[in-house]
């Protein structure tokens, strides 16, 4: 018996503002100490008054007209009332009937897929809780502390439509939003500090929905879907029937677990806030959308399409280089500098080798210093140096990679690195005939045996050259260089 998924995606994303969404309270995801960043207005104090944060207002309208939303000329705020111990409210600023995006699409870049976007609104985060274990033995006791620098954080959450039709898309769309947020500069998106949050609800030929929450990876996302198919799939066969609820991922135990009956919209009491008044963009200069429209940079899908278009890359090249917006960053600066210095005809392997050494090399050692590209000692203009030494073939590829090592962990210019630590690749055919001639009165028997017709003979020499100038040497100009003292 096959079943046909259903999957609907709710996205909570943290915005980067310098304050919270209705207070000078400070937004910085760096602060490590509890309840610093707080103030009576996001702690809930009676008597205070919220005050719309504007930068937040117009980081939700540039999503949605990055995604071709419709923005709303009309949209308020109102209060969602439930209690939770992370919530100093005791309701949450949100919006339910007015938000201030409807519609629009996602195109997922593998497939070509479009993804329809219910509505994009705005609300405040809630607080943090921390659990943790106190005493030892008999006396040990759980408990759970409240963090409140994150209550009143600018929170925006993008509702899809039930386009998704597999784990691998919702997993998919994710990576393409979270790209793209980071793009437009609305958010960092680190999923690792909270900032990106995954929702998904799962269904099996348009039955009964399930809510699934606690996903903090896109692996995660995927395989919390996965299972969940799976599990829906399984009670269906069994002839029984599927509960509307809301579900955790164990990502320790690799599947949902119960964790209530899913709320329904009137169970949260909704009504406008009283406090706030509506936002109507279009009568706001530094709100509206046909202003704000023009400030909207490239995007992904069209970055990597220019990528291919312009650098020759592959779709798939393309793609690995745009996934990361400073790896994207980086390379475009880089080649600019690169193309400068190559000649017309150099130009493709220019290219070739400042993509494979970005992607291999370079970010091999990201990887292994556990660096993000925007902190590297490496410069784009001192990336492309060496690019540039090794087409010219003064250094060799080994030599590179020592060069480049240095860069990352010391910094420096390659050509003094190279200089400093004696890497410089001998091609001058004068220089090696010397080092050829004592080679080869060194070992008259390979020698000889390449004048029988041993071609691995001369492959021995060439080696032997090399070992000599301890890898200086040019190896294509030593096996000429020989050659011709051999013949």
């Amino acid at each position: 018996m096959q079943f046909k998924p259903t999957i609907g995606l709710e996205i909570h994303v943290e915005l980067n503002t310098e304050t919270k969404m209705f207070c000078e309270s400070l937004n910085d995801s760096q602060e490590t100490h509890p309840n610093m960043n707080v103030c009576p207005v996001c702690m809930g104090h009676p008597g205070t008054l919220p005050v719309i944060n504007k930068e937040a207002v117009k980081k939700v309208i540039l999503t949605g007209l990055a995604l071709g939303g419709k923005v709303a000329e009309y949209s308020r705020f109102e209060r969602k009332n439930y209690f939770y111990p992370d919530l100093p409210k005791g309701y949450q600023i949100s919006q339910y009937k007015h938000p201030l995006v409807y519609g629009g699409e996602l195109v997922l870049p593998d497939s070509g897929k479009k993804i329809r976007i219910r509505r994009v609104h705005l609300e405040e985060d809630t607080g943090r809780l921390i659990h943790e274990g106190l005493g030892s033995g008999i006396k040990s006791e759980q408990v759970s502390f409240v963090d409140f620098n994150r209550a009143g954080v600018p929170l925006m959450e993008l509702v899809t439509e039930p386009d998704i039709s597999s784990a691998d898309e919702a997993s998919e769309f994710a990576e393409e939003l979270r790209l793209l947020l980071r793009e437009l500069n609305v958010s960092d998106a680190d999923m690792e500090k909270g900032q990106m949050r995954l929702e998904a609800n799962a269904s099996l030929d348009m039955g009964t929905k399930v809510e699934l929450k606690n996903i903090n990876s896109f692996n995660a996302l995927r395989r919390a879907i996965e299972y969940e198919l799976e599990r829906q799939a399984g009670i269906l066969k069994a002839g029984k029937k599927i509960v509307h609820e809301t579900r955790g991922w164990d990502d320790a135990g690799q599947k949902t677990f119960s964790q209530r009956r899913k709320e329904e919209s009137h169970d949260y009491r909704y009504f406008p806030e009283p406090d706030l008044p509506p936002i109507e963009v279009y009568g706001d200069d530094e709100l509206n959308p046909e202003t704000l429209k023009l400030k909207l940079p490239e995007l992904p899908r069209q970055k990597r399409a220019r990528f291919q278009k312009e650098y020759g890359l592959a779709a798939k090249d393309s793609a690995l280089i745009v996934s990361d917006k400073g790896t994207a960053d980086f390379f475009e600066k880089a080649v600019s500098e690169l193309l400068e210095w190559s000649s017309h005809d150099k130009k493709p392997q220019a290219l070739k080798l400042a993509f494979n050494y970005l992607i291999s090399d370079l970010q091999g050692l990201v990887k292994e210093k556990e660096l993000p590209m925007n902190d590297l000692l490496v410069s784009p203009e001192n990336f492309a140096e060496l690019i540039k030494m090794i087409l010219e073939d003064l250094i060799s590829s080994r030599a590179a990679k020592d060069i480049l090592r240095v860069m990352v962990e010391e910094g420096g210019d390659p050509s003094d690195i190279a200089r400093e630590r004696g890497l410089n690749q001998i091609s001058n055919e004068g220089a090696l005939e010397e080092i050829a001639e004592k080679i080869i009165g060194a070992n008259p028997q390979a020698a000889a045996d390449y004048k029988l017709g041993k071609e691995n003979a001369l492959q021995f020499l060439v080696g032997q050259v090399m070992k000599e100038t301890k890898g200086g040497a040019n190896p294509e100009v030593a096996r000429e260089t020989l050659l011709k003292l051999l013949k």
